[in-house]
Parts: C-alpha cells; structure tokens; sequence
C-alpha cells in the first residue's frame, strides 16, 4: 500500500456512480482515485499497468464481469503484489458473496453503504481486513458450517481459447459450456459453480446467444466443432 495515500481505481460501467464515488473519495485526504474504468477488461488493463491499492469494483459490467476481472487481476499479481478488490454492488446474494470471494475479492459492500462506511471499508482492506457486510457475512458462515467446499482463494483459473475469445465467450461461460457437454443439468452447474439456477440461466442464454445455437444439443454440437468442449 502507498506509504501516504490509499491509491484507488474504480470500476464501474454507470459514469454518474464512477463520478460520485470519485467525489467522496477524493474529499478525503488519506485516499488518491488513480483511474476509472468503465468494464471489466479495463480494470484488468489499469490494474496490471497503474498498480492500484485497493479497487472498487462493480460486479455487473459489459464485455468482462466484476467477478471475472477479479480473477484475472488476481492471478496477474499474486499474493502482496495484488490490489485488494472491493465489491460494490447493488445485489446482496450469497451466491455473488461467494462468486466474488472465491475469485480472490477482499471484501463486499452494498451501494446504498454511507460515504463514511465506503471510506471506512477501502481503508479496512487497504490494511489486509475482509470485509462483508453482516447479512453477507451470515450467509458465507451458514455455507462454512455446511462444510461445504472452500470458497476463499482465487477460483482455478479458466484459459479463454482463441475460438471462445473471438466469439465473445467469457471465462465463465466456456466452464459452462463444458458442464453442459458434459451431460450436467441447471440444477447441477449451479451446485459445482456455487451460484444459483438463476445465474446458470442467464450464462445459458448468454451461450445460445454466442453460439448461434437454440438449445443445448445445437449448442453442444457446435461447442465441439470449435474444440470448446
């Protein structure tokens, strides 16, 4: 962390929200915004080039999501080197809790939080703190003692081939590409990806979409003729 300011990059695909977080945070003077980012695949970029402290970054973002772009910046610079990734959001899902902190986030703040609570919460992880919000924090606690699998650590790591990279396929989408060639259902690639039927849905649509493909059989026989799956 910078020896005097907190340097912040904010990432967020809605201008306003990016210029008024950029307003709180520059009002405070132990805190210094280094960039902005208006997708995820910038925030890789700025991230790996400007170094950031801490990150702010948003989960639902076009071309690479919030959680996605968490996962590469982590695997760019591991351990210390790393940013510290903030979640902000406007959804409090455990699914997304666990989808973010298992890509390597440091902590999760809903986008109705104070400007003190945002203030107070980049500086938490700009000291190595997690943070979670409490109903957050309940819902990750309820998974532990469920002793379900670890969710902590950045996830494994997805190569994009060049065929799933030009049609636009993301990281996520190609490991549910090959969940469904794989004869998984819905019900069985949310339990795998810790996320709900809801989010494997859209993944789906998302796929057909991509592929060209109506269903799961065309998107299957098409998968293969890439060498997705």
């Amino acid at each position: 962390m910078s020896a005097q300011k907190i340097r912040i990059l904010i990432a967020d695909d809605q201008r306003l929200m990016r210029e008024g977080l950029r307003i709180i945070l520059e009002d405070t003077p132990d805190i210094e915004v280094i960039g902005e980012a208006e997708n995820g695949l910038i925030a890789v970029q700025i991230a790996e080039s400007q170094r950031p402290d801490v990150i702010l970054m948003d989960i639902r973002m076009p071309l690479l999501d919030g959680i996605e772009a968490t996962g590469r910046i982590r695997r760019q610079a591991p351990g210390e080197q790393a940013p510290r990734i903030l979640l902000l959001t406007t959804f409090d899902t455990p699914e997304l809790v666990i989808e973010g902190m298992r890509a390597g986030a440091a902590g999760y703040l809903l986008k109705d939080c104070s400007a003190e609570e945002l203030c107070s919460a980049v500086r938490a992880v700009a000291r190595g703190q997690v943070l979670l919000q409490a109903s957050s924090a309940a819902q990750l606690l309820a998974r532990l003692n469920a002793q379900e699998p670890p969710i902590y650590g950045p996830a494994p790591e997805i190569t994009v081939t060049p065929e799933a990279a030009k049609l636009g396929l993301t990281a996520r989408e190609l490991e549910v590409v090959r969940l469904i060639a794989q004869g998984h259902s819905n019900t069985e690639i949310a339990a795998q990806l810790f996320v709900s039927e809801a989010t494997v849905k859209t993944h789906i649509n998302h796929i057909f979409s991509k592929l060209g493909a109506r269903d799961r059989s065309q998107a299957i026989v098409r998968a293969r003729q890439l060498g997705l799956a």
